[in-house]
């Protein structure tokens, strides 16, 4: 099976740019409280729950800090008016850049994430300006130094595995929205560790950059990132390896 998105190269490159793992982890703490305020705190029987606690191991988020966020959220009635838009815009090099937010005010937060765009090489565009771009799906990662290709392919179609591709040492493995649930918990009866297992916007293809643009969006990012209403950043750019480091 084919259909390389190039997504793995785009998660380490993040993984570079992310300012500080504390911050990352607050925001992952944020999502799993919404997921357990909104459908219980059971991952059993909450799926937005499962993908958010998948995700948080994946980002190395302790046991204990999952399972205080679940409880507290449970709790508390706090955070009942959160909302999660999503904002688009182009970045340098003409890069289609989504903005995942949760906010308790859209307002404020428009205003910042506008702001961001216009003062690092970007412009926010209207809502469908830039999503075509990219396709909502499943994405998991894999080691395949620790598991053969041949096993994670049967196991993960049995499931309703969508796509395939191994590269790198790493499988990657692409699902529908509907079908990510039941394709992670084949993976785990089966004792497959995932390297990290989301929903997430990939680009449907990839915009190449020269080293400045590359730095400029790179900042851009991190601007992003250090907003507390963000929670993720998309983008569609190609970004070689020897331009991550100015």
């Amino acid at each position: 099976m084919s259909g390389h998105s190039k997504w793995a190269t785009i998660k380490r490159k993040k993984a570079k740019t992310d300012v500080g793992r504390a911050k990352a982890w607050n925001k992952l703490i944020k999502e799993i409280s919404i997921a357990a305020k909104s459908g219980g705190g059971s991952v059993d029987t909450n799926p937005r729950l499962r993908v958010a606690v998948l995700k948080a191991k994946s980002q190395s988020l302790p046991a204990k800090n999952i399972e205080s966020a679940i409880s507290k959220a449970i709790g508390s009635s706090s955070d009942a008016d959160m909302t999660e838009p999503m904002y688009e815009g182009r970045g340098p090099g003409g890069t289609a850049i989504l903005v995942s937010c949760m906010t308790d005010n859209k307002v404020r937060t428009v205003a910042e994430i506008r702001n961001l765009f216009n003062k690092n090489g970007g412009s926010m565009g209207e809502s469908g300006s830039v999503a075509w771009a990219f396709t909502y799906k499943g994405v998991i990662l894999i080691d395949a130094e620790k598991h053969p290709e041949d096993q994670v392919m049967d196991i993960a179609l049995e499931a309703g595995l969508s796509d395939m591709s191994s590269e790198e040492n790493v499988h990657e493995l692409s699902t529908t929205p509907e079908a990510f649930e039941s394709v992670t918990k084949a993976l785990e009866e089966a004792n497959i560790e995932m390297i990290s297992a989301e929903l997430a916007f990939v680009p449907n293809d990839c915009v190449k950059l020269n080293r400045e643009e590359a730095q400029k969006l790179l900042k851009l990012i991190d601007k992003f990132e250090d907003n507390d209403d963000v929670q993720e950043v998309y983008h569609n750019a190609e970004i070689d390896e020897a331009d991550i480091e100015e």
